[in-house]
């Protein structure tokens, strides 16, 4: 068995010469900024110093290259010393971290992918660990390459429940290319963080959750070395490094004192502080060389990804839409090696378990962690490695807000698939049922959210979502409806389809999913009685085509109504209401679920909840009687 040889004296003085030009680098570039978290950087700057030039390999011309080690700065206020990192592989100019956080500058207050080294936004903390999960996963599993994930974590953020859902994720499936570093420096924002520096407690946690778990000196270079060289031979399980600092490491006065946390250095002491750090560097030019990585990543081919076949159903045929979902993804595996599903423990409910059962090999269980799927999703899919479809039900995806919030900063190309929307879903109960789930996804600036109405426009729907730039989000509903399209109906991203219409129609009524069905049934019935409506699938309620529905509200005199199996905030009325806004002459009537529902049959809750077919009926007999 290899043995480990510590590295000799020039290497280790190297090092620490390192780490203080990283401090002075973070300090410069905080003070000029006149903001920032210089004290948060001095104490992981050993770490930082060994994890780049010492244990990471990758090209620092080539920021993202596929076979590059990754690095995760989860502690995402400290990313001054992450930009000085890259100052000093070469990859920045010097010159600009004096720009750090201006406006025409690309170094942010926090990390953001805007930069070519940095894969997912991190500052909302306890977040960086899931993400770093789904790039080891995907480098395990699907690249089957050699490079390894590195993530650094600060001690505050792991009171982050997300932070031991990655743990417990990472450690099941045995993630042995993934390291966690924990920069245990024990002072929070505001106070002490819980275990302040009870380092064998972090120990033991990190050993209890599974990991193959080293303490060690967080400011001792060869400490670090060692410890990372084990890490990188321990198969089996990933790796915890515990390490002891303290905040503001190196800097006279401040050093492990409390209220200094997002605080330059004040300019009378500045001068002094950077003094003693610049007399502590021995050999201030002889630059260190990371070392480069072995090429066994392949390229990403980035060819659109296809149905190979075109929807098998027949109009009139029925299958609901999460059905649908599910046969629709297992098509897209069968068409392109990048398509990863996962899924929290609602396979076969969401209908991923025909993908399971058609690609084992390329399907995430990611259990009952709805926060953590969303990262390890955000992860899998970062430099576009593999095209992510991470299902639950709709209503557990509000409990990973914050993720979907950051994934949009990520530049994420994520789909995400929530089932059991609306009343719809009926006995189970208004804490299983989406009715936010609308408001939730158009609020995300970067995000296309899907809404079909039978099987053909839901597999078109994935086969869009797979290959739309941005996050998606697909809502699929519970019961079973008909087929209404044939199945070589075109599809596309803010267009949508009219289904009903005659010259003769009073008004229009836009539907979607389940309530589409109900305005179908209720032309029907009022055609019997003489009375013609305009019925409208938006297919995309975001972006929702405008154009269309304006056309249509215009020739029904400007009247419309919108039915949706959502509460009346944030969803299909609100969006056509903003669409309409500025067209005069328009007025719109919107039907939605108006209180928090109950337990019932789906068709008894559609009807209490005034969403029904008999309800439309209803409301399009009292357009005109206004």
């Amino acid at each position: 068995m290899e043995s480990y040889h510590k590295p000799d004296e020039k290497t280790l003085q190297g090092l620490k010469d390192v780490a203080n030009k990283l401090r002075i680098h973070s300090i410069k570039a905080t003070c000029a900024s006149n903001s920032g978290h210089p004290t948060s950087c001095c104490s992981a700057a050993e770490l930082m110093s060994v994890l780049f030039f010492h244990t990471m390999r990758y090209k620092a011309s080539d920021p993202r290259n596929a076979c590059n080690d990754r690095f995760v700065m989860s502690k995402g206020h400290a990313c001054p010393i992450l930009y000085a990192a890259w100052v000093e592989a070469g990859y920045v100019k010097e010159a600009d971290l004096l720009n750090l956080r201006k406006i025409d500058c690309d170094l942010e207050g926090h990390p953001t992918p805007k930069l070519a080294f940095v894969d997912v936004a991190t500052g909302s903390l306890g977040q960086g660990l899931g993400a770093a999960c789904g790039m080891a996963y995907t480098g395990k599993h699907f690249d089957k390459s050699s490079y390894r994930v590195y993530c650094l974590l600060g001690d505050g953020e792991c009171s982050e429940g997300a932070v031991w859902e990655a743990m417990a994720f990472a450690s099941h499936y045995g993630l042995d290319n993934l390291v966690a570093i924990l920069d245990v420096n024990r002072l929070g924002q505001s106070e002490a963080a819980p275990l302040k520096h009870d380092t064998a407690a972090f120990q033991e946690r990190c050993k209890a959750f599974g990991w193959n778990t080293y303490v060690v000196d967080g400011h001792d270079v060869e400490e670090l070395c060692k410890a990372l060289w084990h890490a990188e031979r321990f198969k089996g399980k990933p790796t915890a490094i515990v390490a002891k600092t303290f905040k503001g490491k190196g800097l006279k006065g401040i050093e492990d004192q409390d209220s200094w946390h997002g605080k330059p250095i004040p300019k009378d002491r500045v001068d002094a502080l950077l003094a003693e750090l610049q007399a502590q560097i021995q050999a201030p030019h002889k630059p260190l060389q990371p070392e480069l990585p072995t090429e066994d990543a392949a390229p990403v081919d980035s060819k659109p990804i296809q149905l190979l076949c075109a929807p098998e159903y027949k109009i009139g045929d029925k299958i609901s839409t999460r059905k649908a979902y599910g046969v629709a993804l297992k098509k897209m595996g069968d068409a392109s090696q990048r398509i990863v599903a996962l899924d929290g423990d609602t396979k076969n409910s969401t209908f991923s378990d025909i993908f399971k059962k058609a690609h084992p090999d390329r399907y995430i269980e990611c259990f009952i962690a709805e926060q953590n799927m969303v990262s390890v999703a955000i992860g899998c899919a970062t430099r576009d490695r593999t095209v992510t479809f991470a299902s639950t039900f709709a209503a557990f995806l509000s409990r990973a807000y914050d993720q979907i919030r950051m994934a949009a900063i990520s530049q994420s190309n994520v789909n995400l698939v929530g089932s059991h929307c609306g009343v719809s879903i009926g006995e189970d109960g208004p804490s299983q049922m989406a009715l936010e789930d609308l408001a939730m996804f158009r609020a995300v600036p970067t995000c296309t959210v899907f809404y079909p109405s039978d099987g053909v426009s839901t597999e078109r729907a994935v086969e869009l979502a797979a290959n739309t730039k941005g996050i998606c989000f697909i809502r699929t509903s519970r019961p079973d409806t008909a087929i209404i399209y044939e199945s070589g109906e075109k599809f596309e991203v803010g267009k949508a389809k009219v289904v009903r219409q005659s010259d003769k129609d009073q008004v229009t009524v836009i539907g979607a999913g389940v309530t589409l069905h109900e305005a179908l049934s209720a032309h029907e019935q009022l055609a019997k009685e003489g009375v013609n409506i305009r019925v409208i699938d938006p297919f995309t309620i975001k972006p929702l085509d405008a154009a269309t529905i304006v056309a249509s509200a215009r020739a029904t005199g400007g009247r419309v109504i919108t039915v949706e199996d959502h509460y009346k905030e944030g969803g299909l009325g609100e969006a056509v209401l903003a669409a309409v806004g500025e067209e005069p002459g328009i007025v719109v009537h919107r039907l939605a679920v108006d209180r928090v529902p109950q337990s019932g049959k789906p068709q008894e809750l559609l009807d209490m909840f005034g969403i029904s077919a008999k309800c439309i009926v209803t409301a399009v007999r009292q357009t005109f009687a206004n």
